[in-house]
Formats: structure tokens, C-alpha cells, sequence
């Protein structure tokens, strides 16, 4: 296939990968290795890289004149893409050979000048290390002035623009300018030891460190931690992929991210930042990832382009009180050099870039970060939250990279304007739960049964999205298997479930533990509840041997499993506990809550207080919990409480408060109190929802109402559902009264979706449901299916699904009244689900919206579509944008809609269509009465398919608008095509 063709074909993946990322530099560099070659004059260059322009007018601009300027010119630019783009994102973007963008097309350099032109590529690469040399030679030499200064080192551009700006300046400037710079660079080059030079020199000592150091992370990575002395689970044999996410990625354009492409280029938004946040969901399996990656470096096998790498948790942290400097918190907290400690830590300080800084849980510090306090001298000492403030924003130890883990709420606006990029994990895919389960699962059929029971169970199934839910069922299969009907439902019922397991495992009876397991275990697990609960208050998750007497933990208590010995990489040795996961800290602390008798009547309302998202913790003061022995916790040692975890407690507190659970409960409390705490609760809850109800604005006229519900309203969604009672659901949802529910960027999974359809459906009136950009996936659109009667729009942008639900979702909806809409872009569908949205059209004949845009549908999926437009007599919006269905999809549409009475708006945006296509599309503006609008941006159509699409338009005064921006016309055929119909919009 010739290039130009190839360019046409593949325009909008092209433009996808150069843009995708949001920076400019692919593009950028795509441009300098042609004009290097020859291949674009400067006019050009400066009609390409137009400033304020939009990233995506720019490329697109690029490709046009490509493209007019042939077939060669074609070929060079595809080699160039494939050189710049990362392996990941180039391969298998085009199917030709192409000449290589350092070919044999080089020309002899006459002048100094002509060597800035054919040596840019490596010109912008090397002059970023040494632009401040550079200019002040130029300033000495008398070509630059202090105001040419000013105009390279603008701060509003990243190093290789501001590079890319001081060769254009000295262009201008002439021969001798030009040579300052070529000489410069010459001997900076020359005078620079390369890293290979540098690698030898590392002395016997700092070797020694180095094996340590990788010894100490390789004993503290190698056996399954997180969830960790339960059982001895070497982390090679259980680790399982998690699914990474960059924020607004559509379907699985990144699904296959690995450790490395963490350091890479794709989903920087901030080159000069040297943070990456791996953000997530408690339980969503961050701690392990980071395990993960730093024994794949202990082992060898990973990230060998760093010497060093310095783990750090942030719950251990938070036990540090002093002062440090960069030096003590690495070599006290990680590992300590035998000798030369200052020539190791002096590397460390001429070589950032080899170094890697981690710190695992940044949101359970217990402090703020904040900018109040800049130091950039790495001998400074400092507060722990202070050093890591600087650290992560980059005025302390800048070079070095960081990576962080935290939960999404914890990281406000003035951190993330630090950061390189960041990057979601959403827990296991339906792939990763397979594979976990069977991994943990000698006995290849106890897997299969523990499989085959998910399966009958999708409410179950949802929460094993989830690690440490996964990690639970399996470690509870026997429990799992034997409870038939009773299966687990809620995230209480699967810790419930647990808790169990876990007291019958040390149960001196062999038999069945029964009912009374748990009144059999009691003080036990109200102690353990006390210290949990005293914790959560106090943003405590590491215990001394004093905070466990204090609560009057016993031996045996310490023994059940619940309670882990930290991991002290540092050289203070006193023994420290902490519980197995958050999650189960906050299960134990609301145990306490709603069965102990010393807690006051204003822990139940404080756990359900709403707080601001954006904020890491209560702006009020903490609420105190009485000790066995009527004292109060110290007000001198309390801090505020951390709202995500207050909110996780708050949920187990909901599910355990459930009429389910009272016969559990009979002999451990009081059945007046359970009562009142119940009814608290449920108060609460109904409390919280009205004020989300009362937040609601009044619709602007001619609008419908409308709800964006924030995170919080979620929670309280799952506190409803945890509780799993019908009245308060009911009794929520009777006050709600819009016509279209907001539900985007909550961080919504299957878990969610179940909790959402169990209180939903009980909706009075049926409204529009919008959970776009969540982590519904598959699992999750089958959880909302109870609740698609009072649906009568539903839009899942953005949610990773695949063809395997529609067929559920379709048999759900097609003879539901009230169901009418349906938008799916960005996901993962394919021709495959097109044949269950024909039967769809077929079938429904009040069906309005069908919108599945940027996803993989081909001709034979639009031909599929095509079959049941043929019958419909109903469809006023068609969204197909982004998809491949080419010329020939675009026949089947035309001949299915060219005599519909009721289609108003077609969208086939970005789909290669050509002119047969579009004369074959005339015939549905020539015949319906009915259209509007049809949108046929960034196609390849011709000035021959326009052409019919005028004349077509003559014969209509119905339709408004015909888009065909970014088609194959110059721009003289635009300005006299648009003359001949002004409702042509170029």
C-alpha cells in the first residue's frame, strides 16, 4: 500500500498517538528530524507549530502538508513517528516498510548554520543539560543579549522547547552564533563522562552498599506482605497484573502498562517533574505493585537503570519524630552504609538519576502535606512531612525519581502540579481474578470450584475486583463453598467471613465453630477493636508493645493473625505490630463501635458526617473514645481522623448493623443498644442523602433537572446497601426527584454498581444514569441491571467494556418502556456486539440514541447495524465517530437510512470514509425528511464526494449542517466548495 494512503487510512490513530499523551513533544520531534532532513522548509515549520494552537490543529496541520507533498515525504514521516513513539504505542501503528529518518538522504554541511538544521534531533537532546552554557557564550561572544536570554528560558516551556527556541534565535543570528553553539556543545560533549565511563568507578564500598541494600529490599519484597503472616506466600508465585489506567484513557489503550513504562514518556503531563502517583482505592492493591517493583530490582530482572533504590513506607514514617536530613532518613530508614557513608551518599548527590525513591501510602501520613516550608540543601534537617514534601515536589534532591502510592482523595491540586504523571490502578480485570485464584489454588479443582462459585455469584464476583477482597475468598474457599444459598453479598459478609475463618483455624474444637464463634471469642475481638478504633482516630496504623498493653491485648490475642509484626528496615529494632490490610483495622474498629458499651453516642453520627473530598482530614476537632477504664484518649496525643478511613469504618458499621447480623450479636451486646445504634445509623444515613438532595440546583429553564453526585454520595449509596435494608433505600430514593443522575470520575466499580442498582431501583420515576469515566467493566454492567426499569438513558463513557455484557444488557433492556438511550464511546467493543444492538433496533421501536463512538467497529459491524435500521422507524441519533467502518459501512448506513422519517443526527467522525462513501451518504440527505445534521469530519473525502453532497443538499432545506472538516481538499477547493453552500462547514 502506497504512503499516502497508509496516511490517509490511519489518520486518526496517528493523531492519537502524537496527541494522546497531551505534551507536544512528540510532535515536536517528529518536525525537527524532517526539517533536519530537508523535508520542511521553515514556512513550513512555523505553519505547523503554530503557538496557542491546539495540539491536535497542529498535527493535523502536519499531516496535510505531508501529504500534498508526496509519497516520499509520507514514508520519511512514518519512519520519523516510529523512532519517536515508544515501542508500546508505535508498534504495529503502520504495516509498511518505510525509509529510516537517518537514511542516506544526508547532505554535505557547508555552513555552521546547515549543521544546526541537519543536527537538530541530536542537537535539542544534548543542549538540554547545557543550556545554560550555552547562552552565556552566546552573551559573551556578543550574539545574545540578557532579553534573548529571557525569551529561550521562559519557565511556561520544558527544557526541549526551551532548546528548540535557542536554535531557532541563533538561526537568525548568523554563521558565527551558529558556530558558538556547535563548539560548545562539542567540547561539553567531549568534557561530559558518559554513563558507562562513570559505571567503573564505583568503588569496592559503594558495591558492598549496593548488595546490601538490595539484599534488605529483596528480604522485605519476597513473600507476599500486604495481606501478609497469615501465610507464607513467596510474592513470584502469587503476584498477579493489576489493570493501570492514565486518567481519560479510553478502553485498553494502556492495559498492558508494565513497571517500566511507569518511567516512560506516555501520560506525562509534566516533563520537568521527576514524581510519578500510582493512585488507587484502599484495597485496590498498591502496596503490593510496590512490592512488586522493588524486587523485580533486588532480583535484577527490572528497572536496572537505577543503582539504587530506597523503599519507604509512609505508616512507619509517621512514627518519626525528630529531625532528619535526607542522608539520615535514607541510610537510618532503609539501609546503612558500613563505611564511606558521605562518598555513597556524595554519588547519590552527582548521580540523581540513577537513584529511585519510593514511598508507599502517602495518604497515611499523618501530617499535611503543604508548601510552608521550602528547603532545598539535602544536609537541612527537616520534619519527616516536610522532607517528603520537597522530595516529592522536586526543589530537594531534584533528578532522582520518586514513585508514591496513595488513595486518589489524599493527593490535593498543589501536589499534583508535581507531578510527571499519574497513573490509576483499578484492582484485577476478570482475567486477573482467574489467574490469582488459580495461583492460589494448588489443587487445580478446588480452583475451579472456587471459580465456578464466583461465577454463579456476580455480586461476589464484583468485589473480587477488588485484591484484598480476592486475596480473602480465596484464603476462605473451604467457608465459601459450604454456604450454598448464604453466599457472601456485602464487603461485611466477605469480612464476616474472614473473621471466621480465622478463629476457627485456632480453635482448639475441630468441629464446626457455630453461631457462638464469635461470643466465644469476644475479648478478643473487642480488644483488638479498641486498638483498632483508638488507631483509626489517631491516623495510627503501627502499634508499640505500650499501645497493645495499653488495650490489654494478650499473647494469644496477638497470635489469632490479625496483627502483624511491621517490616523495620531501619536500625531502631523495637517490635512494632500493625493489622493485616487498612480495611481490616477499620473492620475491627467498627466492630468495637457497634459492641462495646464505653463508646458514646456521638461515634455513630461522626462516622457518617460528610466531609469534603478534597481534604485528607476533618477540619473539627476529633471525637474521643472512652477506655475500658472511663479515661478518655490523651487530647495531647490526638490528631484529626482521616475521612477515607472514618468513611470505610462507617460502611462495615452499616453491614453489621444489618437485621441480618442480630442473631450473630444476641450474646456479645445489648439488644436496646444494638437498636439505638441501628437506628442512629440508618438516621444518619437518611440525614446525608437529604442534604445531597438539598444541594441539587433549580434547572435553567427548558432544561431537565439534573444531580452530579460527588464520591460521598456514592459512600453512602454502599453504607444503604451494606445495611441491605429495602425501607431505607425506598425511603431515600422517594426524595429524590431529577430527571438525569450524574454519576462521572467517582471512582465507581462492580462493587459500586451493585450498591447503586440495589437502592436505584427503587426510584419513583425514571431518570437518565451518566457513569461515564468510572471502572464499571463487564462484571459491573451486569450488577445495574435491577435497576434498568427506572433507566431511561444510559451513558457508560469510558468504562472498559467489552462485547460480553451487551448481549445481558440488551436482553435486560429491549422490552423496557422506559429505556430509550444508550452512549458507549471509549470502550472496547467491537463487531462482535453489533449484531445484539440490530436485534436492539429490530425490536425497539421508541428506541431514540445509539451512540457507540471510539470504539473497534468495522464495516461488518455497521453492515450488522445496517440490518436493524432497516426495520427501525425510531433512531434520531447515530454515533459511530472513531471507529473503522470505511466506504463500505458507510454504503450499508446510507441504504438503511436513506428513506428514515426520524433519524436527525448522524456522526461518523474520523472513520475513513472516502467519496464513494460520501455520495453514497447524499442519498439520506437527498430522501429524509428528517435529518439535521450529518458529521463526516476527519475523513478523506474528496472534492468529488462534496460535490454529491451539495447537490443533494439542494433538494433539502430540512438540514442544517454538513461537517466535513479535515478531508481531503486544499484550501482552495474549501474557500470555492463553501461558496457554492454555505451549509457545508469546512
Amino acid at each position: 500500500m502506497l504512503s499516502q494512503e497508509v496516511l490517509l487510512k490511519q489518520r486518526a490513530e496517528i493523531l492519537h498517538a502524537l496527541c494522546s499523551s497531551g505534551s507536544s513533544e512528540h510532535l515536536e520531534r517528529v518536525v525537527d528530524m524532517l526539517l533536519a532532513q530537508g523535508e520542511l522548509g521553515w514556512e513550513d515549520y512555523q505553519n505547523v507549530l503554530v503557538p496557542g494552537r491546539t495540539l491536535y490543529c497542529n498535527a493535523r496541520q502536519l499531516l496535510d502538508l505531508v501529504y500534498t507533498k508526496g509519497a516520499e515525504s509520507c514514508g520519511l514521516f512514518f519512519a520519523a513517528v516510529k523512532q519517536v513513539l515508544p515501542e508500546a504505542q508505535g508498534a504495529g501503528l503502520f504495516s509498511s516498510e518505510f525509509p529510516s529518518s537517518s537514511d542516506d538522504r544526508e547532505k554535505p554541511q557547508r555552513t555552521f548554520t546547515e549543521a544546526l538544521l541537519t543536527q537538530r534531533p541530536s542537537l535539542i537532546s544534548k543542549l538540554q543539560g547545557c543550556l545554560d552554557g550555552v547562552l552565556a557564550a552566546l552573551v559573551e561572544s556578543g550574539h545574545f543579549s540578557s532579553s534573548d536570554c529571557d525569551g529561550v528560558q521562559l519557565p511556561i516551556h520544558t527544557p526541549s522547547q526551551q532548546a528548540r527556541r535557542l536554535l531557532d534565535h541563533v538561526r537568525s543570528k548568523g554563521e558565527s552564533a551558529a558556530a558558538v553553539v556547535l563548539q560548545y556543545v562539542e567540547h561539553t560533549q567531549e568534557s561530559r563522562p558518559t554513563l558507562e565511563e562513570t559505571s567503573p568507578t564505583l568503588n569496592k564500598e559503594f558495591v558492598k552498599y549496593r548488595k546490601k541494600l538490595s539484599r534488605s529490599v529483596s528480604a522485605q519484597s519476597r513473600f507476599l506482605s500486604t495481606y501478609g503472616g497469615t501465610s507464607h506466600m513467596p510474592l513470584d508465585d502469587i503476584y498477579t497484573d493489576l489493570h493501570l489506567e492514565l486518567p481519560n484513557s479510553s478502553g485498553d489503550d494502556y492495559k498492558s502498562f508494565d513497571f517500566e513504562d511507569i518511567f516512560g514518556p506516555v501520560g506525562t503531563v509534566n516533563e520537568d517533574a521527576d514524581t510519578v502517583l500510582v493512585s488507587g482505592e484502599a484495597g485496590s492493591g498498591k502496596s503490593t505493585w510496590l512490592q512488586r517493583l522493588h524486587l523485580l530490582w533486588a532480583q535484577g530482572v527490572g528497572l536496572q537503570n537505577f543503582v539504587l533504590l530506597f523503599p519507604f513506607s509512609c505508616r512507619r514514617l509517621n512514627s518519626e519524630q525528630r529531625d532528619l536530613s535526607v542522608k539520615e532518613l535514607l541510610f537510618q530508614h532503609c539501609c546503612w552504609p558500613d563505611r564511606e557513608q558521605e562518598e555513597i551518599f556524595q554519588f547519590i548527590l552527582d548521580h540523581p538519576h540513577l537513584v529511585l525513591f519510593t514511598f508507599d501510602g502517602l495518604d497515611e501520613l499523618k501530617q499535611n502535606l503543604v508548601d510552608e516550608h521550602i528547603i532545598c540543601c539535602p544536609n537541612q534537617q527537616a520534619p519527616v512531612h516536610v522532607l517528603l514534601f520537597n522530595l516529592i515536589q522536586g526543589s530537594l534532591m531534584k533528578g532522582v525519581r520518586k514513585v508514591v502510592t496513595s488513595r486518589p482523595e489524599a493527593v490535593g491540586p498543589g501536589l499534583k502540579k508535581h507531578l510527571q504523571k499519574e497513573v490509576h490502578l483499578k484492582g484485577f480485570s476478570p482475567s486477573g481474578i482467574n489467574c490469582f485464584v488459580r495461583k492460589h489454588h494448588n489443587d487445580p479443582n478446588e480452583a475451579a470450584k472456587v471459580l465456578e462459585s464466583l461465577q454463579a455469584n456476580t455480586a461476589l464476583l464484583g468485589l473480587c475486583h477488588i485484591p484484598v477482597l480476592c486475596w480473602i475468598v480465596s484464603q476462605c474457599h473451604k467457608e465459601l463453598l459450604g454456604c450454598g444459598e448464604g453466599s457472601p453479598q456485602t464487603v461485611t459478609d466477605v469480612y464476616l467471613m474472614i473473621l471466621q475463618h480465622f478463629f476457627q483455624h485456632h480453635s482448639t474444637f475441630k468441629g464446626a465453630v457455630g453461631v457462638n464463634w464469635l461470643q466465644q471469642n469476644l475479648g478478643t475481638v473487642l480488644r483488638l477493636g479498641q486498638l483498632a478504633l483508638e488507631g483509626i482516630l489517631n491516623s495510627s496504623y503501627v502499634f508499640s508493645v505500650t499501645d497493645l498493653e495499653t488495650c490489654s491485648l494478650t499473647e494469644s490475642d496477638i497470635c489469632m493473625g490479625f496483627l502483624i509484626q511491621t517490616k523495620n528496615m531501619s536500625l531502631v529494632h523495637s517490635i512494632c505490630y500493625e493489622f493485616l490490610h487498612i480495611t481490616m483495622q477499620c473492620f475491627f474498629a467498627a466492630i468495637y463501635t457497634i459492641l462495646s458499651s464505653n463508646t458514646g453516642r456521638s461515634v455513630i453520627p461522626k462516622l457518617f458526617e460528610l466531609h469534603e473530598m478534597k481534604k485528607r482530614s476533618l477540619s473539627s476537632a476529633c471525637f474521643y473514645l472512652p477506655c475500658a477504664n472511663e479515661q478518655t484518649i490523651s487530647e495531647d496525643h490526638s490528631t484529626t481522623a482521616e475521612s477515607p478511613n472514618l468513611q470505610i469504618t462507617a460502611t462495615f458499621a452499616s453491614g453489621l448493623l444489618s437485621q441480618r447480623y442480630r442473631k450473630l450479636w444476641f450474646h456479645c451486646s445489648s439488644s436496646v443498644l444494638l437498636e439505638k445504634k441501628a437506628k442512629q445509623a440508618a438516621k444518619c444515613l437518611s440525614k446525608g442523602m437529604q442534604q445531597h438532595f438539598k444541594s441539587i440546583p433549580q434547572p435553567v429553564q427548558g432544561e431537565k433537572k439534573s444531580m452530579h453526585a460527588m464520591p460521598e454520595f456514592v459512600w453512602l449509596i454502599k453504607c444503604i446497601y451494606e445495611m441491605q435494608e429495602t425501607r431505607i433505600a425506598k425511603d431515600a430514593m422517594s426524595k429524590l426527584e431529577v430527571d438525569h443522575l450524574k454519576l462521572t470520575y467517582c471512582n465507581i466499580g462492580p462493587v459500586e454498581c451493585t450498591a447503586l442498582a440495589f437502592v436505584l431501583q427503587h426510584l419513583k420515576n425514571p431518570v437518565g444514569i451518566q457513569l461515564d469515566n468510572n471502572s464499571v467493566g463487564d462484571v459491573g454492567v451486569e450488577q445495574l441491571l435491577p435497576c434498568m426499569h427506572v433507566c431511561n438513558s444510559l451513558y457508560l463513557r469510558n468504562n472498559n467494556i467489552t462485547d460480553e455484557s451487551i448481549r445481558k444488557l440488551i436482553d435486560k433492556v429491549i422490552h423496557l418502556d422506559n429505556f430509550r438511550k444508550i452512549a458507549l464511546f471509549n470502550n472496547r467493543l467491537t463487531d462482535a456486539c453489533t449484531q445484539h444492538f440490530s436485534y436492539l433496533l429490530k425490536t425497539k421501536q421508541n428506541f431514540l440514541s445509539l451512540r457507540l463512538g471510539n470504539n473497534n467497529i468495522t464495516a461488518e459491524g455497521a453492515k450488522q447495524l445496517a440490518e436493524g435500521l432497516k426495520f427501525n422507524n425510531s433512531l434520531q441519533y447515530l454515533g459511530l465517530w472513531g471507529n473503522k467502518i470505511g466506504d463500505e459501512g458507510a454504503k450499508a448506513l446510507a441504504s438503511a437510512l436513506q428513506n428514515s422519517n426520524s433519524i436527525v443526527w448522524i456522526s461518523l467522525v474520523g472513520n475513513g470514509v472516502g467519496s464513494a462513501g460520501a455520495i453514497a451518504l447524499s442519498n439520506i440527505i437527498r430522501n429524509s425528511t428528517s435529518l439535521e445534521e450529518l458529521w463526516l469530519t476527519e475523513n478523506c473525502i474528496t472534492r468529488t464526494g462534496v460535490e454529491s453532497l451539495t447537490q443533494a443538499l439542494k433538494h433539502n432545506d430540512h438540514v442544517k449542517s454538513v461537517w466535513l472538516k479535515n478531508n481531503d481538499l486544499s484550501s482552495a477547493e474549501v474557500e470555492e466548495l463553501q461558496k457554492t453552500e454555505s451549509r457545508l462547514v469546512f
